[in-house]
């Protein structure tokens, strides 16, 4: 077995899907809360930048994988409606039940499936668009599921992955103060659990900045991958066209 990275910790391989699984079942019922707190709502703006770069038509299928609460399902769903498809995914089944009873509520009735973006059950050029946000981060190989997704996508369809990013030098040290400092804090007030927020906070800071993932995207096959610094670069959205 291999070693891989959980946070700042070394773990074998074989740990990380439980350990990633345990902190969002720890967080799911609170993540939407904590998203407005983490971000002061920006992830809202981020996200519907998303949904706008993607340019999305009346008969487009999407895949929303590690969707999580639903929202960007949600918006997409807007955006193709009834002539087109969203599917939405995630591999933590605590998240996918929050994100499949807002839908619900929303009057939005989905696919919705539980599975592995590592190993996704759908058939080559299923699709017109991809989007993962804040989820490639927490995956083990990261590059397989970007092949995965490279897989799954008609020629010339888009794959956009929001994540965080490496922030501009100027604002790092006040931002490693807020990452380390405040949200384990706000992390233990509002979902009563400092260690998964502290989680988070290390994920990021492991995860590759904006040029190491353009060039996974490009390995993994898009031929063309566009990068948009968001909140200077505290997050950024990558777009990649598939050859």
């Amino acid at each position: 077995m291999s070693d891989t990275h959980f946070g700042f910790q070394t773990v074998d391989e074989s740990e990380k899907a439980s350990r990633v699984r345990g902190v969002f079942d720890s967080v799911a019922t609170k993540y939407d809360v904590m998203n407005d707190l983490m971000s002061l709502g920006l992830h809202r703006a981020w996200k519907a930048y998303t949904v706008a770069v993607a340019n999305l038509r009346a008969t487009d299928r999407v895949l929303d994988i590690a969707g999580g609460t639903g929202d960007l399902a949600l918006a997409f769903a807007k955006k193709v409606g009834p002539q087109g498809m969203v599917v939405h995914t995630d591999i933590n089944e605590a998240m996918l039940r929050q994100g499949r009873d807002r839908l619900i509520d929303a009057g939005a009735l989905l696919p919705t499936t539980l599975c592995d973006a590592e190993a996704l059950p759908f058939a080559p050029r299923s699709f017109d668009v991809v989007s993962v946000a804040f989820g490639l981060r927490n995956m083990t190989h990261k590059e397989r599921a970007l092949a995965e997704m490279n897989r799954v996508l008609k020629d010339g369809g888009r794959l956009l992955v929001l994540e965080f990013s490496k922030v501009a030098p100027p604002l790092a040290k006040a931002y490693d103060w807020y990452s380390f400092n405040v949200l384990p804090r706000i992390g233990q007030w509002v979902a009563g659990d400092r260690d998964s927020y502290r989680y988070l906070a290390e994920s990021i800071r492991m995860h590759p900045g904006q040029a190491e993932l353009k060039a996974m995207m490009k390995t993994a096959g898009f031929g063309h991958v566009d990068v948009h610094n968001l909140a200077a670069g505290v997050v950024a959205l990558h777009v990649g066209i598939k050859c």
